[in-house]
């Protein structure tokens, strides 16, 4: 919530509690981490990725690999088929990704090839993530920011792989 002060009491200013923008990075973050979260509660390694064009969802995507027993179904790979389907054209230019974790290698170069504008994601992969390599995987047009709701995001990846060592 952001605080703002306005109208004019006598001197006295009101402070007002505004909601962020349904348009914000958190807010479509937060629409990924849901998806992270069904990701979870089907035993799958809980990741979300939405794709956005002109504020609107038009691709959804959740870890499936267990479930379509294909290696290649992660969030953001069903999120760019999901997108792609949705505007009947295979570059997604003009769009954002919303991702719960930085994508690995697979995903940074499926990401490339569907020429994204801007890649937001979550928590790192220390272990897999795309920047962990020493040359740019993205496309040269696509921006990337990290770090959104990054705590809440790896917390779920750290709790799913706890509960799985049990």
């Amino acid at each position: 919530m952001v605080i703002c002060s306005w109208g004019n009491n006598g001197g006295h200013r009101p402070q007002v509690a505004m909601p962020l923008s349904v348009y914000s990075d958190e807010h479509f973050m937060n629409e990924a981490y849901k998806l992270a979260i069904q990701a979870k509660e089907e035993d799958e390694i809980p990741v979300g990725a939405i794709v956005i064009c002109e504020n609107k969802i038009i691709g959804k995507g959740y870890n499936q690999t267990e479930k379509l027993n294909d290696v290649t179904a992660h969030a953001e790979i069903l999120a760019i088929t999901a997108a792609q389907n949705y505007l009947g054209a295979k570059y997604l230019k003009g769009c954002t990704m919303f991702v719960t974790l930085e994508p690995c290698i697979m995903c940074a170069g499926g990401l490339y090839w569907a020429q994204l504008d801007r890649l937001v994601y979550g928590a790192s992969d220390n272990m897999r993530g795309f920047t962990k390599i020493k040359q740019k995987v993205l496309h040269a047009k696509t921006s990337f920011e990290e770090g959104v709701m990054a705590k809440e995001c790896g917390d779920l990846v750290k709790i799913f792989f706890k509960e799985l060592r049990k």
